[in-house]
């Protein structure tokens, strides 16, 4: 397999699934107005897939800016998007939603709004990814509470936009490396092997201080538990400015076709000064590379790989 980095330019908090043979796409747009999809039958296809946009920001009221950071999942035989909005009279007043499509085509059917995820904290919330485990579907999340800080949380979900549990905080922005700038720990993505569950995330504000963070329980667990979960002291994926490569994060998942090479999919700047508003500068571009595992059943996500042509070989 082989593709170029960066695989899809001004694309920030990218996913990337492998569903049915097909891989599928999303992510944030930088207009922040709209969701789009795009499908390909593999990485490097996705750069040149048509993107279709499946939903567009309302007018006013809820949903009607900040659009950000969709994922698409497909859950006991329907496609649903997770995203996150605020509204135009209130920009910071940050929600999560769900679309769910009425079809099995995801670029050509219809979608609906399946409405708000509503928490008992209501507050800032985004970064929404469910996950199964042992026949129980999760949905992990960040949300300020108290206002200052992002955490991490995690409930059982009655159905795909409903929760079923209280929420439990699993990780607060208390590291020295997740504080700079913003105290944050948002964009969730789960990798379960090796008898553990794993959850990356990212941290710090969205410049050259972004970075990734890696949380995990065992498989045996009560994932409910805030004790049950362990975080890495130090950052797992970071800037590396000998190759140019600047705040990876917001990561998801995927696998080569045949399931046998792990991906890591995230967004990075080729540069690390920002002139003005992170938030406002387009180009974390979206890159895609493979990484191994420890001896003792971590992961070992390595250092990003520098902007160019990326081969996994024969």
């Amino acid at each position: 397999m082989n593709w170029h980095n960066p695989l899809i330019a001004q694309r920030a908090d990218p996913q990337i699934s492998l569903v049915d043979g097909r891989y599928w796409f999303t992510a944030s747009v930088p207009s922040y107005d709209a969701i789009e999809v795009r499908s390909a039958d593999s990485i490097a296809g996705l750069a040149t897939a048509t993107p279709k946009v499946i939903w567009t920001k309302h007018e006013s009221g809820p949903a009607s800016f900040h659009v950000w950071a969709p994922e698409l999942h497909r859950i006991d035989g329907r496609w649903y998007v997770y995203f996150a909005a605020s509204e135009r009279d209130d920009i910071w007043k940050l929600r999560m939603y769900v679309l769910e499509c009425e079809g099995d085509d995801p670029l050509q059917d219809s979608w609906v709004e399946r409405g708000q995820i509503a928490t008992p904290e209501e507050g800032f919330s985004l970064d929404a990814t469910p996950f199964e485990h042992r026949g129980r579907r999760f949905l992990c999340w960040a949300q300020k509470s108290p206002p200052t800080e992002s955490n991490l949380y995690l409930a059982e979900m009655a159905n795909p936009w409903t929760l079923k549990t209280e929420p439990v905080i699993i990780t607060r922005p208390e590291l020295a490396w997740e504080r700079i700038g913003f105290c944050v720990n948002e964009g969730p993505a789960v990798l379960k092997r090796n008898g553990r569950v794993f959850i990356a995330y990212s941290a710090a504000a969205t410049d050259a201080n972004y970075c990734m963070g890696l949380l995990w329980a065992d498989e045996n667990a009560d994932l409910l538990a805030g004790h049950s979960w362990h975080k890495s002291p130090t950052p797992v994926f970071t800037t590396d400015e000998s190759v140019s490569q600047f705040g990876p994060g917001h990561n998801s998942f995927t696998t080569t076709p045949d399931g046998q090479t792990d991906l890591l999919v995230y967004h990075a700047r080729n540069y690390r000064d920002i002139v003005g508003d992170p938030l406002n500068d387009p180009n974390r571009h979206t890159r895609v590379q493979a990484f191994g595992w420890r001896d003792d059943g971590f992961p070992d996500f390595g250092t990003p790989v520098a902007d160019g042509p990326y081969s996994l070989g024969d």
